[in-house]
């Protein structure tokens, strides 16, 4: 009986991974084959000793570098077909995947064309793999107001076709501000999008605060630094407002320095909604499995705390609520069915409020 192959087992949901950001080095070296960009490295091996990052400048660096390689149509289905590849082996029924198109707008990319590709990807893994992807495009912080117009138009047509559900904003929220995207905010929510905002990752309590007021955001990229204003933390507790943390990525990128002192469980025993998210899993080399263990390792959890971790992202997700049940539905059968199969008996449990 063994809690790692039950959490393997068990039926997951992520809300913050990004889908430049889950390109595996192999795919990364046949695009950048394909498409003539140089890396620094030509194997996966190098690759991987690239992805040693020294300070958020650096993974910048690196993530950019993943997004040049993407210039065509094809280029951004394998990106897509690879992420549902993985997500299957891990179990995972339901992304909301975060995807900058902006970049690629300002990289000369066709956009029309992407949102037609992806959209042909993202139906056949929902019917190949069982994995349902939509997408929260997202505005750059530190870039200019065309490229963030060209990011919310693109949002719009692609929530049209049902497959973006919310507006995000992302960047460096230390030396940028929130606050003059918050017209392109209310115009997302106006058309049925809603809002999801990184903050509180390499800034204060004072980002979290900002993306809330001026963007709306009713969830909470990272969030972790809200631990340092504990009127901050009521206030998230008071109004259900989820933080999506990601925790290897934290440690990698310098937030924390060590999962030991990740205020994640603090958070959560303050009754702040959390979810578990792996953010770039190809660049920190990890899983959302990978993740539930080593938190349930630091912090002692067992299948109870596991099981409702992973029925959290379920209640914290943009899914209409006949679809969110089924799908919670779903997930406490597969609980059910991995807990029997790997820990020798039935769970008994509240869950977590889905």
């Amino acid at each position: 009986m063994s809690l790692a192959a039950f959490v393997r087992a068990l039926p997951k949901v992520e809300l913050h991974v990004h889908l430049e950001g889950a390109m595996s080095p192999r795919t990364l070296l046949e695009l950048a084959r394909r498409r003539r960009v140089d890396l620094p490295a030509t194997d996966e091996a190098g690759l991987r000793e690239w992805f040693r990052f020294r300070d958020f400048d650096h993974f910048v660096e690196v993530y950019l570098a993943c997004s040049r390689v993407l210039q065509h149509p094809e280029d951004f289905q394998l990106l897509l077909d690879d992420f549902a590849a993985r997500a299957e082996a891990e179990n995972l029924r339901y992304a909301e995947v975060h995807f900058t198109i902006g970049t690629h707008w300002k990289n000369g990319a066709p956009v029309d064309e992407i949102l037609d590709a992806l959209a042909e990807s993202i139906g056949a893994a929902e019917r190949a793999r069982g994995v349902t992807v939509r997408l929260i495009p997202d505005i750059v912080r530190d870039v200019g107001h065309l490229t963030a117009d060209a990011t919310l138009d693109w949002a719009l047509a692609a929530h049209r076709r049902g497959l973006a559900v919310a507006l995000g904003l992302s960047g460096k929220e230390a030396s940028s501000p929130s606050e003059p995207w918050a017209a392109h905010f209310r115009e997302a929510r106006r058309h049925g999008l809603h809002a999801v905002a990184h903050a509180g990752e390499h800034a204060g309590p004072a980002s979290v605060r900002s993306v809330l007021d001026a963007c709306g955001a009713e969830r909470v990229g990272h969030g972790v630094r809200s631990i340092e204003d504990p009127d901050l933390v009521g206030h998230l507790r008071e109004t259900r407002t989820p933080l999506e943390i990601c925790p290897t990525s934290n440690v990698l990128l310098g937030v924390v320095p060590d999962l030991a002192s990740h205020p994640f469980d603090r958070l959560r025993r303050a009754g702040v909604e959390v979810s578990v998210n792996t953010d770039d899993p190809a660049l920190f080399d990890t899983t959302l499995s990978d993740e539930l263990l080593r938190l349930a390792e630091v912090h002692g959890y067992g299948p109870v705390e596991v099981a409702g971790l992973a029925l959290a992202a379920v209640d914290h997700s943009f899914l209409p609520a006949p679809e969110k049940a089924r799908l919670a539905a779903s997930m406490r059968a597969g609980i059910s069915e991995a807990a029997e199969r790997h820990l020798g008996h039935a769970l008994s449990w509240r869950g977590s409020g889905t």
